[in-house]
């Protein structure tokens, strides 16, 4: 129903509200990215009624879909990518948080329409250090950072995390914190970069990516409800 779905999504941006003063920083300094995957255009359709405009999606087939539709909203890809999809990604997305290597970075860049402004692009970070999970190690960021700014249409604009579940808020911050500090060190590296932005925070753990200094959370659960992996693909 339209009005549990907004009214779950003014409990989200209430949360945000809520944990963005409780870290004393501005009123606008975190934006919310609406993670829509396997939800009907419908859904994003009455959220969009309500001023949110960016989305996020992991599966191609599923956003290109839902893209022909609302071409005009802010629209987010941040799952795994095969090298097979760069094309139609580079091709569609304002933005891509899930840039996991050099080799997609480079095929994004050389795939990107020069009718289109430069893709901004997140490097996803294995911050926990998960052998099951994608992204760069620390190091391994530091050294491909530099090249990847290089790249002619792309906008590097920073990092992209899913810390380990953990359930007490001390232990949510810890991979958080590292985070921030890892951006600190690339915005040192790369001083002509506009590198400004912290993807970090689910449903789960949104207060503590924020204090942390979260630029953008993302939140799916808290704001659709359950997923149904059926339709999937």
């Amino acid at each position: 129903m339209p009005a549990e779905l907004i009214k779950r999504y003014e409990e989200v941006l209430h949360r945000i509200k809520n944990a963005v003063a409780d870290a004393n920083r501005a009123d606008d300094s975190v934006s919310l990215l609406a993670v829509s995957k396997t939800k009907p255009i419908e859904d994003i359709e009455v959220l969009a009624e309500q001023g949110q405009k960016s989305f996020g999606e992991n599966y191609l087939q599923e956003a290109l879909q839902k893209i022909a539709v609302h071409p005009e909203l802010d629209w987010h890809f941040i799952g795994p990518i095969q090298s097979n999809k760069t094309k139609p990604i580079a091709e569609h997305f304002n933005w891509v948080h899930s840039v996991d290597r050099l080799k997609i970075a480079q095929r994004l860049s050389n795939q990107r329409p020069q009718s289109m402004p430069p893709l901004n692009i997140l490097l996803e970070v294995n911050i926990s250090g998960e052998s099951s999970k994608a992204g760069f190690t620390p190091q391994e960021l530091m050294e491909a950072a530099p090249q990847i700014a290089s790249l002619p249409n792309l906008n590097l604009r920073g990092l992209m995390a899913i810390p380990q579940a953990a359930t007490d808020f001390e232990s949510q911050r810890i991979p958080f914190a590292k985070m921030k500090n890892l951006l600190d060190e690339l915005q040192q590296q790369l001083p002509d970069c506009r590198i400004d932005t912290l993807s970090m925070g689910m449903s789960g753990d949104l207060e503590a990516a924020i204090l942390e200094g979260a630029t953008i959370v993302r939140i799916g659960t808290d704001i659709f409800g359950a997923r149904d992996y059926s339709n999937a693909h």
